[in-house]
C-alpha cells in the first residue's frame, strides 16, 4: 500500500524551483536558489524533502561525475534516460527501446529476471559547445 506524502510548504516550494529548470541541481544549488528567493527553508529540510519526492517518483535522481545526487522534476512519469550536458547540466529526456530490449536478453542469458538498469548519456550541449570555442 503507497504511503501518500503529505503537500508541505517546502515540497511545493522545491517543485516549483524544478518545475522551471531543465538542468539537474543538488540539493545545496536548490537550497541557494530557493534562499535567493526569500524562502526561510532550511538545508536539512531540502535534504529530507528532495528524497521524499524521489522516492515518491515525483523527481529523478542522478549520481554526478563528483558522486553527488542531483535532482529534476522530469515530464514523463515513465521510464526513461537523460542525455547531460557535462558542463551546464542542461538534461533532456530520452527513449532507449533498443537498451530495454538489450537489459531484457542481457537478464535473460544469465537467468535473471526483474532486470532494471538506469543509463545516463553525458555530452556537450550545442551552448556549451559554442561558448567553449
Amino acid at each position: 500500500m503507497a504511503v501518500t506524502q503529505r503537500n508541505t510548504r517546502q515540497r511545493t516550494e522545491i517543485l516549483g524551483l524544478l518545475d522551471d529548470l531543465d538542468e539537474f541541481r543538488s540539493a545545496q544549488q536548490l537550497h541557494e536558489m530557493l534562499r535567493g528567493q526569500g524562502s526561510t527553508t532550511g538545508l536539512a529540510t531540502v535534504y529530507r524533502a528532495v528524497q521524499t519526492l524521489a522516492d515518491a517518483g515525483e523527481v529523478d535522481v542522478l549520481r554526478s561525475p563528483e558522486g553527488e545526487a542531483v535532482y529534476r522534476r522530469c515530464v514523463r512519469r515513465n521510464h526513461h534516460h537523460h542525455l547531460v550536458c557535462r558542463y551546464c547540466g542542461k538534461a533532456v529526456e530520452i527513449d532507449g527501446p533498443g537498451v530495454e530490449a538489450w537489459a531484457e536478453q542481457v537478464g535473460a542469458a544469465h537467468d535473471f529476471s526483474d532486470v532494471e538498469h538506469t543509463i545516463e548519456l553525458l555530452g556537450t550541449c550545442a551552448e556549451c559547445r559554442a561558448a567553449r570555442a
